[in-house]
């Protein structure tokens, strides 16, 4: 095999959305790694390796709040949960002790304030047909690395969803009295933990920054989805940020008023200096002697040519208002017709 090369500037593609200096330690498969984790990686995006979620989803902040969120990870006790020395918490009260030995440890600890986390809660998943049994073993990989030289922590493994996934409990404060407040630095560093766990495992997963896949529309939070959900079935009023947004959408859809937001223009310039980079790196590939070089560049271009048009959730919102209102102009007609007769 030919050393492999790349372009000028190419670990843009995927460099972390963060500042590098914030990180608590070196990103796993970091863009100044060796050419073979870059060839490796470069090959799993161009064939969609399913992406990791690592997910912070709350904190609980009292007794009760804490013996809930252990209540439901564990199923009211039916789930075992796993401890950082690999002990296994089985029934509901193991599950109630495991809540007030927690809460007693925060309650008596001299730094604490009133609002302070007693744990925080984090869920690793992956895409539906993964392996749950690696999914688990990953995450406890995960876990140890992670926070098992400074924070007590439980997961359990969930399989009653679509898609396999765990969730951690973690004790806010760590032995020597650090406390656990991840920044956005921490969840990338986190996302590439887990990652090359699952492929430790055999199951090829990846972790990059949205702009490498083409994507450009931010996940919908869970308070907002959970609302719009409650809406939409009829439980509720939506989310003044939804009706904003709506409000928003229309003045596109029906007023003509589509010049670009400068975040909407700084989004298609990087997403052009993403494919650009893409493409200048298949174009390479493509000359050189090595032919699964040449194979690799042939799939990062089909790779490029399938990724989604940018996009923005006003634009989109646009777009969904003008098929709503031209679906309500084709049914009047038919309603008017359908009085006459």
């Amino acid at each position: 095999m030919t050393d492999f090369q790349t372009i000028l500037g190419f670990e843009d593609v995927w460099r972390p959305p963060v500042r590098h200096r914030s990180l608590q330690a070196p990103a796993i498969l970091s863009p100044r790694g060796p050419a073979t984790d870059t060839r490796a990686r470069l090959a799993r995006i161009a064939n969609r390796a399913p992406e990791v979620m690592v997910k912070v989803t709350g904190r609980t902040r009292d007794a009760g709040n804490l013996r809930a969120h252990l209540d439901y990870i564990s199923r009211n006790g039916k789930l075992q949960m796993e401890d950082r020395d690999g002990g296994l918490i089985t029934g509901g009260r193991a599950v109630k002790e495991l809540a007030k030995d927690w809460s007693n440890l925060a309650m008596a600890d001299s730094r604490r304030r009133t609002n302070t986390p007693i744990s925080l809660s984090v869920v690793l998943s992956m895409p539906r047909d993964t392996d749950p049994t690696a999914v688990r073993d990953a995450a406890r990989a995960f876990a140890r690395a992670t926070f098992a030289e400074r924070f007590d922590y439980v997961f359990a493994l969930h399989t009653d969803a679509q898609h396999p996934h765990v969730h951690l409990a973690i004790r806010a404060f760590g032995a020597g009295g650090e406390r656990l407040n991840p920044k956005k630095a921490d969840l990338e560093r986190w996302r590439q933990i887990f990652a090359q766990a699952m492929r430790d495992r055999g199951v090829e997963a990846e972790a990059t920054p949205r702009r490498a896949r083409g994507v450009t529309r931010k996940a919908e939070r869970t308070p907002l989805r959970r609302l719009r959900e409650r809406h939409e079935a009829g439980q509720g009023e939506p989310a003044r940020v939804r009706r904003a947004a709506y409000r928003d959408a229309a003045r596109v859809a029906f007023r003509g008023l589509a010049e670009r937001t400068p975040w909407e223009t700084q989004l298609l310039q990087t997403q052009g200096k993403v494919r650009g980079l893409y493409l200048a790196q298949a174009r390479l590939l493509c000359q050189s002697a090595d032919p699964a070089d040449r194979a690799l560049g042939a799939k990062v271009e089909g790779f490029v040519r399938t990724m989604p048009a940018p996009d923005t959730q006003r634009l989109a919102l646009a777009r969904e208002l003008r098929q709503a209102n031209a679906a309500l102009g084709r049914e009047r007609p038919r309603d008017a017709k359908a009085r006459e007769r």
